[in-house]
């Protein structure tokens, strides 16, 4: 008998030891696999285990490495909208039920992607009505790590009235554009962490790719340095605050009711483990272990924690774009993101958000990238605004254009030039060939400059394909600006109803 149960002690030791044939965490049921490309498939195994894959008629094999690693690719799949089974065989199976094959884009960012449906405007209708079963969403929980990993929390679910709340509302409101028009499914895979800055989001290949980049290290290494010394300030504040509000219940209902002041909140303090700050740390633990998942693309709404170092910003920002192409090994895949929506930022004629804005657009270097503008459809008074519906159309547009061959507008008017005709200047554009217009009332936004470098307001009209702009205090002007501030009132469009982007042409 004592032979027997050690017997069985044994076996029990070597089935624990043994790995299991495991898949990489975005293949669960629900899935969206990419159309019109070949499908990597990925996992662990033991060391020299002989994994096989099937799906949709093929069948892949590969042998994990030293390391338990294994890796194989499926051919090119069509779309197919009929749910079906993926199964990966090894010494055991594991079977992933109802994946459908379509377009898949990977959305990231801070708070404004992150934001949920349930938040946007007039949620409780878009919910309600969010029956496309076609539409899947995997949310990636957040996590911070200091080394790149290979697993992550999360889950696919399919889009219905019970499910979509939840959702990224702007990567929603692509997805619904886009399946509403292509009839395929379409997969989200939701990667967005609010509050957080681009650095967060680089690879540690990407953050050490320019000797540049060594000023965000270091400011994140003060940081951490002066991390102990203003956790203890705070941890003090918050005691003397426990100490008055206990004092306030000892005294009554009429002492506490006066006792008003809020608990000392830790906005600022930084350097704490798992901040979501650490440069590198949310690709390393949100974005690696996605690498390398078929996609046709990436979303992008993020800035905003950025904005007080905008002269940083292209860098890092076309770092990580190249960066994450590198590291999927899908070509230079459509990369597109959101320009900063008007918003005061604490100062609506302050230029942060400006400068921030143009670094952004000098990102569309990059090739195969684009720009949704937002500049007229912010809240002033709210980072984060709730027409989530129309940021989203504006994605979708260039993806139905640029990709999709959908014929139709996707940009506002971009600048192009500006002459100086006497006491006036013409500014020239492109996407303007529809023509353009302000609405209801004159063009706002637009300030002149002479060679002394002083911008006044100017007046503005529209000719044909051009704006002249002029200044009764600028007699022989250099300069022209529009919508150069955080929140400006941005009122210039092209004939498909696209706002312009933001300009200067001076570089002062």
């Amino acid at each position: 008998m004592k032979l027997r149960n050690l017997a069985s002690c044994f076996l029990f030791t070597l089935s624990a030891l043994r790995a299991d044939v495991a898949l990489a965490p975005l293949f669960q049921d629900h899935a969206v696999l990419q159309q019109g490309k070949p499908v990597p498939v990925w996992g662990r195994a033991d060391a020299g285990e002989k994994v096989t894959v099937t799906f949709a008629g093929q069948t892949a094999h590969a042998t994990a490495d030293a390391d338990g690693r294994w890796i194989l690719y499926l051919d090119t799949l069509p779309a197919n909208a009929t749910p079906a089974e993926l199964v990966a065989t090894g010494r055991n199976t594991v079977i992933v039920r109802d994946v459908l094959v379509g377009e898949v884009w990977l959305c990231s960012g801070q708070s404004n992607m992150e934001w949920p449906v349930s938040r946007a405007q007039n949620a409780k209708e878009e919910i309600a009505t969010a029956s496309f079963p076609l539409i899947r969403h995997f949310k990636v929980k957040r996590t911070v790590a200091d080394a790149p990993q290979e697993n992550v929390e999360g889950a696919w679910a399919v889009c219905s009235p019970e499910t979509a709340a939840h959702f990224t509302a702007v990567g929603y409101f692509f997805a619904r554009d886009l399946h509403r028009k292509l009839g395929v499914p379409v997969g989200l895979v939701n990667s967005s962490w609010g509050g957080t800055p681009v650095e967060s989001w680089m690879s540690p290949a990407a953050l050490h790719s320019e000797p540049a980049f060594a000023v965000v290290r270091e400011r994140w290494q003060k940081t951490l340095d002066e991390y102990p010394a203003k956790k203890a300030g705070f941890d003090e504040k918050v005691a003397a605050w426990e100490q008055k509000e206990a004092a306030a219940r000892v005294a009554g209902e009429a002492a506490l009711a006066e006792f008003r002041q809020q608990n000392p909140r830790p906005w600022g303090l930084r350097g704490a483990p798992g901040d979501s700050w650490t440069p590198m740390g949310l690709y390393n633990a949100m974005i690696n272990p996605l690498v390398p998942y078929a996609l046709r693309g990436a979303l992008w709404y993020q800035g905003e924690s950025n904005a007080g170092h905008a002269s940083e910003y292209h860098a890092l920002f076309a770092a990580m774009i190249t960066w994450w192409r590198a590291h999927f090994g899908q070509g230079d895949f459509p990369f597109y993101w959101v320009q900063l929506a008007n918003y005061k930022a604490g100062n609506g004629d302050g230029t942060d958000w400006a400068f921030l804005r143009e670094a952004q657009t000098q990102t569309l270097s990059l090739p195969n990238t684009g720009q949704a503008l937002a500049i007229d459809i912010g809240n002033p008074d709210d980072i984060h605004p709730t027409n989530k519906q129309e940021v989203g159309r504006r994605l979708a547009l260039i993806a139905k254009t640029r990709i999709y061959e959908v014929p139709g507008d996707f940009s506002g008017p971009q600048f192009v030039s500006a002459t100086p005709e006497g006491a006036a200047m013409r500014v020239r554009f492109n996407y303007a060939d529809n023509g353009l217009t302000a609405g209801a009332k004159p063009l706002q936004s637009f300030v002149i400059a002479g060679a002394d470098r002083k911008f006044y307001p100017a007046t503005a009209r529209i000719e044909r394909d051009t704006v002249v702009v002029s200044a009764p205090e600028v007699k022989e002007p250099v300069a022209v600006r529009y919508a150069w501030s955080n929140s400006p009132e941005a009122n210039l469009f092209n004939g498909a109803g696209l706002p312009a982007c933001p300009f200067r042409s001076d570089s002062w």
